[in-house]
């Protein structure tokens, strides 16, 4: 069923509210400018109290920050630019970076990119990221606040698996529970695992799946659509009048971990803001494991 149709209560389908077109799953995040540093030292005489933080170090991971969030490498008036900070201030932070090996300078070009030493704490921050663990524990905080239940669900060769499930303190009719195997076509978390898993991934499991649980396989459009849009929405699938949502986690090599799903009572929505709650906390979720950047405006 195509999406961005107006809303009906009983009809199934991805719904898309009235209003401005979501951004693309792929559009790049985007920051606002850095402010300018501050760059003088803090006082340490006797009866001046001291900072709960070490400056130098704070300007120094700006510079880092800086660095790791550039499209290529920076020259030496681009980083001074980026930081807030003289060209002086700039070389002098930049070549201790360098000494320690947290940054690099081509000895050619001059241009200053992250040193091996970054890179090994990067990759030691990846080896430490949960994808599950920490959509779980938005998930839980989004059932508390909202009249929804939902949780996390991983891909098995059978299908979309439930292996973390909260229920809303607000939304007592609720058909899943931890562990339950979901529908592959028509359950909104089994449309995000069709958008962006291998298709021969989908067929071995959906061989597993009885015809009648599975539901008719979505058409080429609609797995577009949940792709471009990192989200899907189903109505009435499950039970009369229940809406389930769902949206990609994605891991630092861009492929999907998990999915975040829930399920709420069409009466409960009472507002814009509950409707899309899950979508805002899928996009800080996807912050947080280094996942593929999307719009967290309504979709």
């Amino acid at each position: 069923m195509r999406t961005g149709d107006a809303f009906h209560p009983k009809g199934a389908g991805i719904i898309e509210t009235s209003g401005a077109r979501a951004p693309t799953c792929d559009a790049p995040s985007t920051g606002k400018e850095a402010e300018p540093l501050k760059t003088t030292t803090p006082q340490t005489t006797a009866g001046e109290k001291r900072s709960g933080t070490i400056q130098s170090v704070s300007i120094a991971a700006r510079f880092l920050m800086v660095l790791a969030n550039a499209e290529s490498e920076l020259a030496l008036g681009e980083v001074a630019r980026r930081t807030g900070t003289g060209g002086s201030t700039a070389h002098r932070y930049l070549q201790s970076l360098v000494k320690e090996g947290l940054a690099r300078q081509d000895p050619a070009s001059g241009l200053y990119d992250l040193g091996s030493a970054a890179l090994s704490i990067g990759i030691g921050a990846l080896k430490r990221v949960d994808a599950v663990e920490i959509a779980a524990q938005h998930m839980k905080s989004l059932t508390h606040q909202h009249a929804l239940s939902g949780g996390v669900a991983i891909w098995t060769d059978r299908g979309p698996t439930l292996v973390r499930w909260y229920r809303s303190a607000y939304f007592s009719i609720n058909p899943l529970a931890l562990g339950d195997i979901l529908p592959i076509d028509n359950t909104a978390c089994g449309l995000v695992f069709q958008a962006f898993l291998p298709k021969a991934t989908i067929d071995a499991a959906r061989r597993q799946q009885p015809a009648h649980f599975r539901g008719k396989p979505p058409t080429k459009a609609v797995l577009d659509e949940v792709r471009e849009r990192c989200w899907s929405e189903l109505t009435s699938h499950l039970l009369s009048n229940v809406t389930g949502q769902a949206a990609p986690v994605f891991d630092a090599q861009h492929e999907i971990a998990c999915a975040v799903t829930t399920v709420s009572d069409l009466g409960q929505l009472k507002s814009p803001d509950d409707r899309h709650a899950l979508l805002r906390e899928a996009s800080l979720i996807n912050q947080a494991t280094g996942g593929r950047a999307f719009g967290s405006d309504s979709p």
